[in-house]
């Protein structure tokens, strides 16, 4: 199945646009940028999710919530859902599965160029990664730490 990301800022009137674009039968899932460390690390959690779906071992009904409960790092959807949009979000990552047309598409997001640009602090307190780990597995490993969470969510089970 294709996975599609897409960064940037949210266009006026994103969560309404989301909601619309789910209720169609369309597979989109938002999330905070600033919690996002890496492309991979949507992936994987996509990878992940909808692996859990195809094997019955999913704790959410909708691949979509599957998908942000792995990127999140959390076994709770009630956990997971704060790594979710708000109407205060500033940034976002756009996570879209299976046959959306561009067009759609480009009415959720306005492209920055940025990609990621997750933001440190606030990672390590989502993600619960202490001082000491960082500076046992080194600052530029953050990502690895955040993904090595999402690798464990079923470990927790």
């Amino acid at each position: 199945m294709r996975v599609r990301l897409i960064f940037g800022r949210p266009c006026e009137d994103m969560l309404t646009a989301v909601k619309r674009l789910r209720s169609q039968g369309y597979l989109i899932q938002a999330f905070d940028a600033s919690l996002v460390v890496s492309a991979d690390h949507l992936w994987y959690a996509a990878q992940k999710a909808m692996q859990a779906m195809s094997q019955g071992r999913n704790v959410a009904r909708d691949l979509g919530i599957e998908i942000l409960r792995y990127a999140s790092g959390q076994r709770q959807i009630g956990k997971a859902l704060q790594m979710g949009i708000t109407q205060e979000t500033e940034r976002v990552a756009v996570v879209a599965v299976g046959d959306i047309e561009e067009e759609l598409l480009a009415g959720l997001v306005e492209q920055d160029g940025r990609d990621i640009s997750f933001d440190r602090g606030r990672v390590m307190a989502y993600f619960e990664i202490s001082d000491i780990e960082l500076e046992a597995a080194g600052n530029e490993r953050i990502a690895d730490l955040v993904l090595e969470r999402v690798a464990l969510v079923n470990a927790y089970r």
